[in-house]
């Protein structure tokens, strides 16, 4: 007995798959189902979350409905992957907030976070919240540098303490150990296969999203979130070298590296994010779990809204419009931390895992064991013996 009925069906639909292995080729997901006979809970988690849902296999497959067989892997996984997020949630009272309301969720923490920052920095000095400041440290003038890394940085602390729990439980549910993070082999085949985007092809003709064309579009827009994202980090980790190392605290010229790097990546968290959105609308129904589009969007639209309101922040920073957007950005930006653990963000973390145990399993199944290497020495019988 499975504990959804979405795993129940995942089992049934893998049973099924096993026996055609038409779609061997398409990705990494059915080469892992066969290497089982049978699907526990963790077995279906683990291949949920290793499907890119490309939609090559609901396309390509015999029995894909309107067959009997009603054979639809992107649909069952995609909802056997959504019912993960919130089985591994920590902590697990917190799971119903993005069962469907996430969109909501995410919006009125970072619009309340937004208007108490303004509040609070209008109530403070006016003439400070409402004025023109330039040169280094103006944005300190608005909110004290330790009040801002205290605020912000515990909202931080707390998604990443809240994603490993939640990863925790995820792997030990799959059947893994931390042994299994220490191989640098498999790890290291695992963070190439994320950073290429292996499997979001289609078996190499490309993704299926409204019809049965395929394009490299959704390829495309996750690699502009992606990258555009590790931008952003690394244009705040830059910012916090020159603060806390160099002695140059923000704001910077537009010509210094932690601009140059932001700006890219917001440009990337624009493009991205948006591309994403309204792939996800035009998405053929027969492919998604249409029951959880809040939480399949929350992570995206808060992406796109801290990227903008960041853009525009370094656009107006020398204007009396920088206070006003500095509240509403550190708003978004609290409210996407705190939500992190509860929406889409989760999936990078959980296929991350996926793909480091296929990477195990890939190279365990090809590397020969001890009995093989012993059958292979031995020398090929004489003629006549």
């Amino acid at each position: 007995m499975h504990a959804t009925d979405a795993l129940h069906e995942a089992d049934r639909l893998m049973t099924v798959c096993n026996s055609c292995r038409y779609c061997e080729g398409l990705c990494a997901v059915f080469p892992a189902m066969e290497m089982r006979r049978a699907f526990s809970d963790g077995d279906l988690n683990y291949l949920a979350n290793l499907c890119h849902s490309c939609g090559a296999c609901y396309v390509d497959c015999q029995f894909s409905p309107p067959h009997e067989f009603n054979v639809n892997v992107p649909q069952t996984l995609a909802r056997v992957r959504n019912d993960s997020y919130k089985f591994y949630v920590w902590p697990k009272a917190l799971a119903p907030l993005f069962e469907r309301n996430g969109m909501a969720v995410s919006l009125i923490t970072a619009l309340s976070v937004g208007a108490f920052l303004f509040g609070m920095m209008a109530f403070t000095d006016p003439a400070v919240m409402f004025g023109t400041h330039v040169g280094p440290g103006s944005f300190y003038r608005l909110m004290p540098h330790n009040t801002m890394v205290a605020i912000f940085g515990a909202a931080f602390l707390y998604a990443i303490v809240a994603l490993i729990m939640g990863f925790r439980m995820f792997w030990r549910d799959i059947g893994e150990t931390s042994a299994t993070l220490t191989n640098k082999v498999t790890v290291w085949q695992a963070i190439k296969d994320t950073m290429q985007l292996r499997y979001l092809d289609g078996g190499g003709a490309g993704c299926f999203n409204e019809d049965e064309r395929p394009t490299d579009r959704r390829r495309m827009y996750h690699h502009l979130t992606f990258y555009g994202f590790l931008l952003c980090f690394a244009s705040t980790s830059t910012a916090t070298f020159y603060h806390y190392i160099v002695g140059h605290p923000a704001p910077y010229a537009w010509y210094d590296l932690p601009v140059v790097l932001g700006t890219l990546g917001g440009i990337g968290l624009l493009i991205g994010p948006a591309g994403l959105i309204w792939a996800k609308v035009q998405r053929d129904k027969a492919l998604k779990d249409e029951s959880r589009w809040g939480m399949e969007i929350a992570f995206t639209a808060m992406l796109f809204l801290v990227s903008l309101t960041g853009l525009l922040l370094l656009v107006l920073r020398a204007t009396p419009a920088m206070g006003t957007m500095l509240a509403l950005h550190l708003g978004f930006v609290f409210g996407f931390f705190v939500t992190l653990p509860y929406g889409k963000f989760v999936h990078g973390i959980y296929r991350f895992g996926a793909l480091v145990r296929y990477a195990k399993e890939r190279r365990a199944l090809h590397e020969p064991t001890p009995s093989k290497a012993r059958a292979l020495a031995i020398p090929d019988p004489k003629p006549g013996t």
